[in-house]
């Protein structure tokens, strides 16, 4: 694993709490992810799990509590620095930017080169994500043209563009097919073995416990924060989804 040379964690929180209005979202989370981590972010629909990986990337500021990122506040980090983020919104029906796949992909090196021209070597790098994330042959297609599991690939590709260090993504595969997703996960591995950070919110137990190697379960309190083996034999998904909460495994 080549991950980012940062002493610092890429994402720690110290007792976070946030509401909307009286309805508290997330209460009192304190939790390090480390350079490198593939962290699965799991819990019941409504559990907080959306807002924590707002307050994370710092597009939401919590009420209480402090965020940092790569060792700096989150308020001091700039967006789209060293951070891709796949919202629901962009995969389910996010499709509808009149640009080419290409043109999608490119919009990752802005961060670098403000309001200049890019240059050959951003196009080069733009080029070298769309083979990584194996749709060079979609380029010249409109983005809103492409399945879900197109899709996907090109937000990657463009967050792959910017040279992006963590990687956060929520809930990517809702409506892309199984074998589109399951490809999908194999490329999220890949990225990680060369030291990305990963973050994955995931509706799918089985799907986190297998690919993920540290789990945080979340309803709005957090129920375990540690690796994926610690939490298979923890009581923290039934206590976070009552009776319901099982994992299934899909291949071991």
């Amino acid at each position: 694993m080549t991950a980012n040379a940062d002493p610092d964690p890429v994402v720690a929180l110290e007792n976070v709490s946030f509401a909307y209005g009286e309805q508290l979202a997330v209460d009192d989370v304190s939790l390090t992810v480390e350079a490198g981590d593939f962290l699965g972010l799991i819990g019941p629909n409504g559990s907080g799990k959306t807002t924590l990986l707002r307050l994370m990337l710092g597009l939401l500021s919590p009420d209480s509590g402090s965020v940092e990122l790569f060792g700096r506040p989150v308020d001091d980090f700039e967006r789209g620095e060293r951070i891709g983020y796949v919202s629901q919104q962009a995969t389910s029906g996010g499709g509808t930017m009149p640009v080419t796949v290409r043109e999608c992909v490119r919009m990752g090196r802005f961060a670098h080169v403000g309001h200049s021209r890019l240059t050959d070597e951003d196009r080069a790098i733009a080029d070298e994500a769309l083979e990584t994330v194996g749709i060079t042959d979609l380029a010249d297609q409109q983005l809103n043209q492409l399945s879900g599991g197109q899709r996907q690939r090109a937000y990657i590709a463009r967050a792959l563009a910017s040279e992006a260090d963590l990687l956060a993504l929520d809930e990517p595969t809702v409506g892309v097919d199984a074998e589109s997703r399951d490809a999908f996960y194999q490329l999220l591995e890949s990225l990680n073995r060369d030291g990305i950070t990963i973050i994955l919110i995931e509706h799918d137990i089985g799907v986190v416990t297998d690919r993920a190697d540290r789990i945080a379960c979340i309803n709005t309190e957090l129920y375990h924060h540690g690796d994926t083996e610690s939490f298979v034999e923890s009581d923290a998904l039934r206590e976070a989804y009552g009776a319901t909460g099982t994992v299934v495994h899909h291949h071991h």
